[in-house]
Parts: C-alpha cells; sequence; structure tokens
C-alpha cells in the first residue's frame, strides 16, 4: 500500500470510530448475532445527530462471495432498548460485494457515492473484518474522489467538484433529491470533508495541485475521457438498476408493513391495524390503508 493510500485509510478509520450511543451499538450487536454478519455499518442522519428516533440505518456485511441477483436485501427491524423501541431500516449483501462496488468494479453507483460520506463501523466479528471494510470504504473515497476529478471544473475549490459528483450521482439514480441537496450534504458534514479530496486524489495517483483554497487536479485528457466513459456507461444503468432494486424490495422488504405502519402514524396520527394478511401481504393490503387514510385526513379538516 502506499503511502498516500495508508494516509487516507489511517483517516477513514478515524472516522469510523466516532462515538455511538450505546443503544445503537446494541441494536448493531443484535443483527450481526442474528445475520451471522462480518461486520455492521451505520450510517444517515442519525449518525449526525445523535437521535434515536425516526429510523435508523445500517448495512449488514455477510461473509462469502456468492450475492443475490439484486442486492441489497433491505428489511425492516425493532429493538427494545430500555423502554425505547428502536427502528432500523437495514441493507444486507456480502462484505466481498460491498468492496467490490466500492472499488468502481461493478456498475452500481450507490456505494461509493453513499459511503464517501460519512458512516461508522459499529460493529465488526474480528481484525480482519474491520480492515476489509476501511479498505472498502477508503476504496469508496478514490472512486468518487476520480470521477469528482473528471465531472468538475479543471480548478476549483473542493466543494465545487463534490458538488458536481453529487449533482451527477441523483440524477443517475432513481430518486427525488430537493434542489441543492448536495449544499446539504456539503454544510453539515463540512469536518468530515474537510481536507478529504486532496487526500483522497493522492490515493488515486491524481496530484491535486492545490494553490489556496483551489484544486487542479493533475488529470490527463485521455484519463479524464477513460473516467468520463466508465461513467456515462453507469449513468445509463443506474436508473433502470435502482428501479429493479426498488420493486425487489417491494416484494421482499422484510417487515415493510410495519414500517409503514409505523411511517403512516408517525406523519399521520392514524394507527394502522396490522392483521396477518397486512403482514404478509402488503401490497394488496395498500388500497385499503390508503382509503382509511382518506378518510383519516378528511374527518381531520371537518374537525379543524
Amino acid at each position: 500500500m502506499s503511502s498516500a493510500l495508508r494516509a487516507l485509510a489511517d483517516r477513514i478509520a478515524v472516522r469510523l470510530d466516532v462515538p455511538l450511543d450505546p443503544a445503537v451499538a446494541d441494536f448493531a450487536k443484535a443483527l450481526a448475532n442474528a445475520a451471522g454478519a462480518r461486520a455492521v455499518v451505520f450510517y444517515g442522519s442519525n449518525l449526525r445527530t445523535g437521535a434515536l428516533d425516526g429510523v435508523l440505518d445500517f448495512y449488514i456485511l455477510l461473509p462469502g462471495d456468492q450475492e443475490s441477483a439484486i442486492w441489497p436485501t433491505v428489511s425492516y427491524h425493532e429493538h427494545p432498548h430500555q423502554g425505547l423501541t428502536l427502528r432500523a431500516k437495514v441493507a444486507t449483501m456480502r462484505l466481498v460485494t460491498f468492496a467490490r462496488a466500492a472499488s468502481g468494479e461493478l456498475s452500481d453507483t450507490t456505494i461509493w457515492a453513499r459511503f464517501v460520506q460519512p458512516s461508522a463501523l459499529v460493529w465488526a466479528a474480528d481484525d480482519a473484518a474491520r480492515s476489509e471494510v476501511i479498505a472498502a470504504i477508503a476504496a469508496a473515497a478514490t472512486t468518487a474522489a476520480r470521477v469528482a476529478a473528471a465531472l468538475g471544473p479543471e480548478t476549483g475549490t473542493a466543494e465545487d467538484y463534490w458538488r458536481a459528483l453529487f449533482r451527477a450521482t441523483y440524477k443517475a439514480e432513481f430518486r427525488v433529491e430537493k434542489r441543492g441537496r448536495e449544499d446539504d450534504i456539503l454544510s453539515v458534514n463540512a469536518d468530515h470533508f474537510n481536507g478529504l479530496l486532496p487526500l483522497a486524489w493522492q490515493g488515486a495517483g491524481i496530484a491535486p495541485g492545490a494553490n489556496g483554497g483551489t484544486l487542479s487536479p493533475a488529470l490527463a485528457p485521455s484519463e479524464r475521457r477513460r473516467i468520463l466513459g466508465w461513467w456515462a456507461r453507469r449513468r445509463r444503468l443506474g436508473k433502470p438498476l435502482n428501479l429493479v432494486r426498488l420493486v425487489k424490495a417491494s416484494t421482499t422488504f422484510d417487515g415493510a408493513a410495519r414500517y409503514a405502519a409505523w411511517k403512516i402514524e408517525r406523519h399521520t396520527g392514524m394507527p394502522v391495524k396490522l392483521t396477518p394478511f397486512r403482514e404478509r401481504y402488503p401490497l394488496l393490503a395498500a388500497p385499503q390503508v390508503l382509503w382509511d387514510l382518506w378518510q383519516h385526513r378528511r374527518r381531520q379538516r371537518d374537525i379543524s
């Protein structure tokens, strides 16, 4: 490993080791033990705020190399902790696949674009698993940095390159983000991104060309064309791949009915009764729930 990659990995290791609420660690350990995991990574807004309400976001990384055709598998879990009910949306995949996606080997864009942002290694089976996760997330940073160098201006601030990257990945994926979402990510995670881009460029073998607050990545025209071609192929596959994942999640999302019931009550105040039919066939049950919700809202408007 080069000294640049070692410096990047050291930084990643420190960032992954942030203090967490014991409730989060307890939940992660329970998930890991149930799944036979190699590691569990925690991410999302609750990582930044430290809040336990809402839905926590975890990636469970499994041993082995035989992956499902469409990954990750998404599930919903609840966990009691000192009188509280913690809730989590959990994505499950092989650690080997996670590492390959982070390095840009696969057609996926979601892993490296997501994990160049803050995350925490909340549980690891052993030192080897911890090292593999650190290496994978360092690879996500170098992959994202390469794409940012190609998509961004010839000279600009680090924020200019990150904005170009996130705008492009949002457009490529089957998701809707409000305008300026990339600015929100950069502002609330300023400490995480401060100094990360030049370090990731060095890890990727790209001289950052730092001059005060501006950067000028040394990217040869041929290399820029190669990266842009690589990105164009993934951009074209982005929406179809994400759509297939959404369709899969709608039929295999373990706990989908409980998750939807909790979300509806949280946002509207209407309790949703969970019957065995609704638990087993959430899509077939949805029309009745939507009808009940429409009537509930109509009653609320009449009262007000």
